[in-house]
């Protein structure tokens, strides 16, 4: 079975359709959270906060003008309603750490250490601290939700190629943060 595109879908929630705005939800739901997530600092919280923009989606989803982008204007909500309740909580990832499981954190500790141990999961925490919020973002949407560089493009509404070189920037500040934190060149 083919998936409906999310324009498609988009008309037909738009015209009071519940079942293709739950499409769209469930569809986006582990997008947004990681956008919030690299936002707050606390999956906890990131969760609250893409339950917040779905909502508020679903009842501004008649004022969308360029309904072919959808998942953008998803994700500034997201991003807006992490930042809403960062302000409220005092939370965010300067403020509180990373809580990402060891597991989530799997695929980027790996390719920081390579024995994948608690302390490399805990100098990686530490390291997406350091990041800007754009830079942070992509690396939660590529590794912590495993979207490919279309799906994030779609998602952010900026080039795979710009998704690129985020990425290349946000790995080599890790990187960099990582030897400054006693990880040695054949560790990385």
């Amino acid at each position: 079975m083919t998936q409906k595109p999310d324009l498609t879908l988009v008309e037909a929630a738009t015209n009071g359709d519940a079942d293709s705005f739950t499409e769209l939800c469930r569809r986006y739901y582990p997008a947004m959270v990681a956008i919030a997530h690299s936002v707050l600092g606390d999956r906890d919280l990131a969760e609250d906060a893409a339950q917040q923009a779905f909502a508020k989606a679903a009842r501004k989803l008649p004022q969308l003008k360029k309904r072919s982008k959808f998942a953008g204007w998803l994700a500034v909500i997201c991003r807006n309603a992490a930042r809403d309740m960062a302000r409220t909580v005092g939370a965010g990832p300067r403020a509180c750490p990373v809580t990402c499981t060891d597991e989530d954190l799997s695929t980027i500790a790996a390719e920081s250490h390579e024995n994948n141990s608690a302390e490399a999961v805990k100098v990686v925490k530490e390291a997406l601290t350091e990041l800007s919020a754009s830079d942070r973002e992509v690396i939660f949407l590529r590794y912590y939700d495993g979207m490919t560089y279309e799906q994030i493009s779609a998602v952010l509404g900026i080039s795979e190629q710009a998704i690129n070189g985020r990425l290349r920037r946000a790995k080599k500040k890790m990187a960099d943060y990582l030897r400054r934190n006693g990880f040695g060149e054949t560790q990385l």
